[in-house]
């Protein structure tokens, strides 16, 4: 299977946040407190990080969908660019109001701003006609 240049382009994005983002899910809702120092002390809390585990899962589906069929492909860059940069804003404003996190939250802030706006830039561009 040959992927033209144009191909890799729109889609290497979204291969890297499916990368991401599963382990990042599985982490979230089933290792919590080992991994990111959190600790939940009820079935709510337990309950909310399967919910996040699910969502971030289902974006994955989505993104999977967009590199295997085109007729997902722009619901999948415009998902991933929301999600991206979604998150990021959320963690800046963190860092704005609750202070440095660590640097595992830091490199993360980093990578969704640039996967979201290299998102920005695709949707925007003339690849995604080339596609």
């Amino acid at each position: 299977m040959k992927l033209s240049p144009a191909a890799v382009i729109t889609k290497i994005h979204l291969v890297i946040s499916i990368c991401v983002v599963i382990p990042a899910a599985i982490i979230y809702g089933f290792d919590f407190g080992d991994f990111l120092n959190l600790n939940f002390n009820t079935i709510d809390e337990q309950n909310f990080s399967k919910a996040v585990m699910c969502l971030y899962i289902g974006f994955s589906i989505l993104w999977i969908l967009g590199i295997l069929k085109s007729a997902y492909l722009k619901s999948a860059l415009i998902s991933n660019m929301v999600f991206m940069l979604a998150l990021s804003f959320g963690r800046i404003l963190s860092i704005i109001i609750d202070g440095l996190p660590s640097e595992a939250y830091i490199y993360g802030t980093f990578g969704e701003l640039v996967l979201g706006s290299y998102g920005v830039w695709l949707l925007n561009s003339k690849y995604l006609k080339k596609s």
